[in-house]
């Protein structure tokens, strides 16, 4: 008989949790070093939830000390596999068929386990073999519990100790978590790989398995089973400097021609095959940049490799990294001084992804905050990078990316020309749209006196209005106090109406407790507001 005694969830992250804390207090200042490792064995403990949570914060480039963030990189879930009877009946409730109908042949034993997912090897009636990925029962709603969870500790937190507020830990939380639904929904990494799948494919010597339509669904997916060696088995040799070229190529690809990319581009997500190409694997994290944003970054790799600060802050901001208003020749100063360092960094230390990071730092002050899709795209570059110097330890960017510069501007002409429309079918399109303008102006003119009524709509002045008008409050109230105040001193020097304590009007102790009270609201706001 077993003890029958389980601690509830909320508890095992609350003392989970609050260990780490302690242990924070304790080390930050002796032994800081420790700190990472122990929040990875902290998240590892709590299972499924946190490790993929710890997984999606090492995103945040922008919030964590690098130590943080390279120790979450190495995240993994340790777990056994589930019992394939589970998984068998995943497989046919997915997709309302038994397992003979799907599969001649099914290995019942998975190659591969996760805490989300297991894959098990199979092969189709027609003889193609494929990859069965099947998420892990129960995984969503013991995900969502934890989510909820931990939700609840961050708004008690923040009633605690209002403090936290200012470090958005709430958002952080619901980002997170949207991220992490995400990544246990096999529907979302198949539509993934479908947009990925025409990049990938133009890249020669560069490819990714399909998926197997029409079986994909939340819970199961099916893809074309791909035979390789983990990509760090070429580490440094021959196959690796062939590798690391078709890496870059595809890359460049990716990131300036089809405005999709992968990810996540570590070395456990790419394998070497038998004929010599690259294969991609795992679609949880996929980026998008629009035609603008390729030719933004197009010009701020050209700007960096010639030394361009110029040219590198008018990237920098028509990308994202940085936003107005700004000092321009601060700036401008600030990144020729960051280019002129890397310009003389040896061959092995020079790095675009870093040089890029520095550049956006700037205008953050060390709190940077970027929107996902440019903290994707930033790690990216890291990752990018690291695996070509992995593979390839001699690999020369900087000469690498002169030897494509055309290239790369035809690709930036690529992405300017898909980001329009022919001149002939804008002007048509205006010439069509005139007709109703000219008449609708005119219906106007008719109800209004003659006089077309026109509006105008100004952007990003929510922040202002409400400002103005938390002013005009405030205002107002000081002056309602000031009037008690008054009010309340010509009764008490006239000595108006009922008396108490001995004398003292009544009226005028009770104007200047309202009075007070006013004014101890208004500081209140004031302090809150960290301003006068």
């Amino acid at each position: 008989m077993g003890s029958g005694i389980r601690t509830p969830r909320s508890l095992q992250i609350v003392t989970a949790l609050g260990g780490f804390a302690w242990t924070w207090l304790r080390l930050r200042r002796k032994a800081p070093q420790a700190l990472p490792e122990r929040l990875c064995a902290t998240l590892e403990r709590l299972g499924t939830t946190f490790v993929k949570l710890g997984q999606g914060l090492s995103l945040r480039r922008d919030l964590l000390p690098p130590g943080y963030q390279q120790a979450l990189e190495r995240l993994h879930d340790r777990v056994p596999p589930f019992a394939a009877e589970a998984a068998v009946a995943e497989i046919e409730a997915a997709f309302g068929q038994p397992l003979a109908a799907l599969f001649a042949e099914f290995e019942r034993e998975p190659f591969a386990a996760a805490s989300v997912a297991q894959v098990h090897r199979a092969r189709l009636h027609d003889g193609t073999e494929v990859a069965v990925k099947v998420r892990r029962p129960g995984i969503v709603a013991q995900v969502r519990r934890d989510l909820r969870l931990l939700r609840l500790l961050m708004l008690t937190l923040r009633a605690l100790v209002p403090a936290i507020k200012r470090h958005r830990t709430l958002e952080l939380v619901d980002e997170l978590a949207m991220q992490l639904l995400a990544e246990i929904d096999m529907a979302h990494e198949a539509r993934n790989m479908r947009r990925l799948q025409a990049a990938i494919s133009a890249c020669p010597g560069v490819t990714m398995p399909r998926i197997v339509e029409p079986y994909a669904t939340a819970g199961v997916m099916v893809q074309t089973f791909s035979r390789g060696a983990p990509i760090a088995t070429v580490f440094g040799t021959e196959q690796g400097r062939t590798l690391a070229q078709r890496l870059f190529d595809a890359y460049l690809h990716q990131l300036f021609v089809a405005g999709v990319f992968h990810g996540d581009p570590h070395p456990g997500n790419l394998f070497a095959m038998a004929d010599g190409s690259l294969c991609f694997h795992d679609f949880g994290t996929v980026g998008y940049l629009d035609p603008a944003a390729r030719r933004a970054l197009a010009r701020m790799v050209e700007a960096i490799s010639y030394a361009d600060a110029e040219d590198a802050l008018d990237a920098a901001l028509a990308l994202g990294f940085l936003t107005p208003p700004l000092d321009r020749r601060e700036f401008v100063h600030s990144i020729s001084e960051i280019l002129d360092e890397v310009s003389v960094l040896p061959l092995a230390e020079w790095s675009l992804a870093e040089t890029i990071w520095r550049i956006v730092r700037l205008g953050r002050g060390g709190h940077v905050h970027l929107p996902r899709h440019l903290l994707v795209l930033v790690r990216t570059l890291f990752l990018a990078e690291n695996t070509l110097r992995a593979l390839d330890p001699g690999f020369d960017l900087l000469a690498e990316l002169e030897r494509r510069r055309e290239s790369l501007a035809e690709a930036v002409m690529q992405a300017r020309r898909a980001g329009r429309r022919p001149l002939s079918q804008r002007l048509a399109r205006t010439a069509n749209a005139l007709p109703a303008i000219v008449a609708d102006l005119l219906r106007q003119a008719q109800s209004e006196d003659g006089r077309p009524s026109l509006s105008m709509h100004h952007r990003g002045l929510e922040e202002l209005e409400l400002h103005l008008g938390r002013t005009g409050n405030r205002l107002s109230l000081a002056m309602v106090t000031l009037g008690l105040y008054v009010a309340g001193s010509l009764l008490m020097l006239h000595s108006a109406g009922p008396r108490v304590f001995g004398g003292l009007p009544l009226f005028a102790l009770v104007a200047y407790a309202a009075a007070l009270l006013l004014s101890l609201r208004l500081v209140v706001a004031i302090t809150r507001s960290g301003h006068l």
